[in-house]
């Protein structure tokens, strides 16, 4: 790991607008200030990216599945995009629900320097809580060595890693044993007279085939045990459940709106 100035994170990268390396060059008189409501930044996250050790916990909040080549898991925390239905007005998640390592992470990431072949430690600049004055953390001591808030930050960021690494490996797992199969999300909405109405398509995404599962061999489902992988797919097969959850939240919320609209 490095803070020397480097380029910054290219590409897209979820709840980070403005990345750039940190270092005590451009940020030595800067910190962070302590915030009542810190995760404002994560309204935008309807779909957050989860390590595989986060499947247990996540489990309880929403579904937990696979998306794009990569088949990279993600927490479900909304059905509409750009809006997680989770996160509070005042900036903090209801309570009971499960905080993504992804955000909790921010505003620091790791981003590769391919040159130099190391990861480079960043900063969202434009984090709300990153001020150059009045601020309680330091990112920097006088001396120019990080602070032990940033040490922190950077242990944090190492686990992180390595979680992500297992995850991979997970997903790897997966793809090898053809477990994975193309799902669909889908609830039916109620007619004015309690007629169940026409079927409406939530989202289209990869999960574990349970029949797959299922049939695999004897020997593939105990190594599945022994490597500590099958708590996760059941954890992730669990989740699923959470798809009727978020509509109900969802429904709820719609029919409240027009009273508070009227009140």
């Amino acid at each position: 790991m490095t803070t020397t100035g480097q380029p910054g994170i290219t590409g897209n990268v979820l709840f980070y607008s403005q990345p750039e390396p940190l270092s005590p060059e451009m940020h030595g008189k800067m910190g962070v200030k302590n915030m009542d409501g810190p995760f404002g930044f994560a309204k935008v996250g309807h779909a957050v990216p989860l390590t595989v050790g986060e499947f247990p916990a996540a489990s309880s909040t929403g579904p937990i599945i696979f998306v794009g080549d990569e088949k990279l898991p993600i927490s479900v925390m909304g059905l509409n995009a750009g809006e997680n239905m989770f996160l509070q007005a005042d900036g903090l998640f209801q309570p009971g629900v499960y905080i993504p390592a992804y955000v909790r992470r921010y505003p620091f990431i790791f981003a590769n320097d391919d040159a130099a072949k190391q990861m480079v430690l960043c900063i969202d600049r434009a984090a709300e809580f990153i001020v150059e004055s009045g601020y309680d953390m330091p990112f920097f001591e006088t001396d120019g060595q990080p602070s032990q808030y940033t040490k922190n930050c950077i242990e944090f960021c190492n686990n992180f890693e390595l979680e992500r690494q297992r995850t991979a490996n997970f997903v790897q797992i997966l793809k090898d044993l053809d477990l994975l199969e193309t799902k669909t999300a889908s609830f039916t909405p109620m007619n004015a007279d309690g007629t169940a109405g026409e079927p409406q398509k939530i989202a289209d995404y990869f999960g574990v085939s349970e029949e797959k599962l299922a049939k695999l061999p004897v020997e593939k489902y105990i190594e599945l045990r022994d490597n500590g992988a099958l708590p996760q797919i059941h954890a992730h097969l669990t989740s699923l459940l959470g798809w009727d959850r978020l509509v109900a939240i969802t429904l709820a919320r719609q029919m409240q709106a027009p009273q508070a609209a009227n009140a």
